[in-house]
């Protein structure tokens, strides 16, 4: 294990997105670094009302603490108690346009310091769109096949199924958008193996979502399709603030607000029940897109 070697990818991660996307928007990031009073720190990159990106943020977090919190322990109860150093990459992007879709990508690594000392990564990417095309899921699908297909025959189909799972809102019953791959509490096959496997995550997260925005973003839209995308980004709200592990963990283990918070979207619409005219590209997002399917 080798923290440091984490810490020095996950920081150079941060910073080649970041170029990739001020260069792809036209417009440049703000960069905010900050210290955790409990211990440890981060580097903030967002940008706001940009030529393409209507908020985003690509952010580093590297967290130690005295106390496990409760949602990093729930699946290692174990755990609970212990010191722990946590380190990771987190970013979320939305597009103005309601043809391009908003995309999550995160990777991470946790250590937690009992007698003997106990190490995970976990990451993913997922997207969700507004207005669906099979040509883009196909492809972000494909590039998150092709991410870990390397890693053993199984992983893609295993970790698909783990994201389909993990952003669900079950109280709506509906997915959060078209899914992706989703792995946590990794660390079978040593460290070396589960490192090379988040690398290699982390790697093709532009390639899955920059070609989707660069076929999107030209297309025209108007008042009735921001209205819906402002209406669809309340569920992206919903998850994030019930079901989330990482902005629940940041919120429990004292970390920066401003930070954790930088994934909800800046403009969002509420309504009462609700329901798009049948036959509409608003009500093809649900009965062909927000529902679990192989795209590859």
């Amino acid at each position: 294990m080798n923290t440091a070697s984490v810490k020095e990818y996950f920081t150079a991660l941060q910073s080649g997105i970041v170029a990739r996307l001020s260069q792809f928007d036209g417009h440049d990031f703000i960069s905010d670094e900050w210290q955790r009073p409990g211990g440890g720190g981060g580097i903030s990159r967002v940008i706001e009302e940009g030529a393409l990106f209507e908020r985003g943020g690509v952010n580093f977090s590297h967290v130690i603490g005295d106390l496990l919190p409760p949602s990093a322990s729930a699946t290692r109860p174990e755990l609970a108690g212990c010191g722990y150093e946590a380190l990771g990459v987190s970013l979320v992007l939305h597009p103005k346009n309601p043809h391009c879709p908003t995309a999550h990508m995160n990777v991470r690594f946790f250590v937690a310091k009992g007698n003997d000392p106990v190490w995970w990564f976990g990451g993913g990417m997922d997207l969700t769109p507004y207005y669906g095309y099979a040509e883009d899921a196909r492809h972000f699908h494909a590039n998150c096949k092709q991410a870990v297909d390397p890693f053993g025959p199984d992983l893609h189909a295993r970790y698909k199924a783990w994201c389909d799972r993990y952003f669900f809102l079950k109280h709506r019953n509906e997915a959060r958008g078209v899914g992706g791959i989703f792995f946590d509490d990794l660390n079978e096959g040593g460290f070396e193996r589960c490192f090379a496997l988040t690398r290699s995550v982390g790697d093709s997260f532009l390639d899955a979502y920059l070609p989707i925005l660069e076929r999107r973003r030209a297309l025209s839209y108007g008042e009735a399709e921001r209205d819906f995308q402002a209406y669809r980004r309340g569920r992206y709200v919903e998850f994030n603030l019930v079901y989330d592990r990482g902005t629940l963990f940041g919120l429990q283990s004292g970390g920066r607000t401003e930070s954790i918070l930088m994934s909800l979207p800046p403009i969002v619409k509420w309504r009462y029940d609700w329901h798009p005219a049948p036959g509409s590209a608003e009500e093809k997002l649900s009965s062909e897109f927000l529902v679990a399917r192989d795209w590859v």
